[in-house]
């Protein structure tokens, strides 16, 4: 059974990591490679105002109807189309792919989520231990796989710029717009400080790479990824009853405390993406240098989501979460203050290492988070965190082209300190119900 489990849990590990190889490449790159009248950033602001509605209409009635597995087979689906649209960049194209991308993104997650959940609960339950225990383990397992995506993803792109050449370089004749100081107005009187897009041939490689990777993902999930009894019942449900379902898991004040934390876990890493490597790393370095830089965060990030997987047994969640909260607020004092110039060259690496730190305490302890907190109502709960998370990533790539660099920070900050309170209100809350259970006692 435990081996099973354990299978299960690799084999879904591995098939998210292919098809978020590419979209993570792409992701990151959209901002500097698709600038002109900010496409990019505008397809992805898309893309997750579509994943928020498919986050509460589509997740319950797809798990219900086709079971995790085939729920998660028809989201990776959708993620390849994204890929292809990007052969032909537009306005059409890539809207039309965002929305697409999106709709598969809600269910994608709620059902990777509801199946880690189910098979440790299981796992759990036959070897009688803790069920939070085993859901933390897994969830690190699973993201310290899938995390290295933003390694592959990069490595891809750097190496295809790389060994082109004059593919991916960049000229910066104004570089005092650069960092903190980037605005839309100052680009708008200095001029376009970007690079022009590299050939044809150059994004032809890297886009059929990442098309092969969404392919190769959903082969092996078809083949090896196990269905699970448990994920579904036989009663019958419609998307309104669906979307009530979700809407009535606000009544549980936990989650309506939790909103802001989830909703900064899509602001932060939508800043990393986007505003990060375009106003830092690519006004400064250049375009084949971004696929470098985040391979160092997906490196801290992958291996913290193991360590703080399995280090939240001895510590409890609280220390992890608040360690998460003060690289992220120390960071963002950082990127206020510094000047980033090409003489600090590392820098920019150990910035992007410690947002990766950070990222990890909200990518595995908080889904691990909603799926403890949560168990009784798990479907209605990753539909809502799915919701708000991508409301952040929306805003924030919709915001992308409009407000400086600093503003951005500052509302990072403010959305950090006001989630990170709200969640000790949770903690509370837990901390109370637990002593009064345990001040009742076992009944006669």
């Amino acid at each position: 059974m435990q081996c099973s489990n354990i299978k299960n849990i690799l084999v879904l590990s591995f098939g998210i990591l292919l098809l978020y190889t590419a979209y993570m490449g792409l992701q990151t790159l959209q901002s500097s490679l698709n600038n002109i009248e900010g496409l990019g950033v505008a397809s992805l602001s898309v893309m997750y105002v579509s994943l928020s509605l498919s986050s509460l209409l589509l997740p319950p009635l797809l798990i219900k109807k086709i079971g995790c597995k085939w729920t998660i087979v028809a989201s990776m689906i959708c993620f390849i189309s994204y890929s292809l649209c990007n052969f032909y960049p537009s306005w059409p194209t890539l809207i039309i792919s965002s929305i697409l991308l999106g709709l598969g993104g809600g269910p994608l997650w709620a059902s990777k989520s509801t199946y880690i959940t189910i098979t440790g609960n299981k796992n759990a339950e036959a070897s009688g231990k803790l069920s939070k225990d085993v859901v933390n383990q897994y969830f690190g397992t699973f993201f310290l796989i899938c995390q290295t995506c933003r390694v592959w993803g990069n490595l891809i792109s750097s190496l295809v710029f790389h060994l082109t050449p004059n593919a991916g370089i960049i000229y910066a004749p104004n570089q005092t717009v650069c960092g903190a100081g980037d605005c839309p107005v100052a680009l708008t009187q200095t001029g376009n400080n970007t690079s022009g897009r590299p050939s044809n041939t150059v994004i032809y490689i890297l886009l059929g790479s990442y098309t092969g990777c969404g392919v190769l993902a959903v082969l092996i999930v078809i083949i090896f990824l196990d269905q699970i009894q448990g994920d579904r019942d036989k009663n019958e449900i419609n998307c309104g009853s669906t979307l009530l379902a979700a809407f009535k898991h606000l009544r549980d004040k936990r989650q309506c405390l939790l909103i802001p934390l989830t909703m900064f876990s899509g602001f932060e890493q939508g800043f990393i993406a986007s505003d990060f490597t375009k106003s830092y790393v690519t006004c400064i370095l250049g375009l084949k240098y971004v696929g470098f830089v985040i391979i160092c965060f997906g490196v801290t990030n992958a291996a913290c989501a193991a360590i703080f997987g399995k280090l939240s047994q001895y510590t409890g969640r609280v220390p992890l979460f608040l360690l998460g909260a003060a690289i992220n607020i120390g960071c963002i004092i950082g990127f206020l203050i510094w000047k980033p110039a090409s003489g600090n060259f590392a820098v920019f690496f150990v910035m992007s290492g410690l947002w990766g730190i950070a990222d990890a305490v909200w990518q595995t302890l908080l889904s691990s988070l909603y799926g403890v907190l949560f168990e009784k109502n798990k479907e209605a709960a990753f539909a809502n965190f799915s919701l708000w998370e991508s409301l952040g990533f929306a805003i924030a790539f919709g915001y992308s082209s409009f407000l400086c660099v600093y503003v951005k920070l500052y509302i990072l900050l403010c959305v950090i300190v006001v989630g990170i309170l709200l969640y000790g209100a949770v903690e509370y809350i837990e901390h109370r119900k637990a002593s009064a259970t345990s001040e009742e006692g076992p009944k006669d």
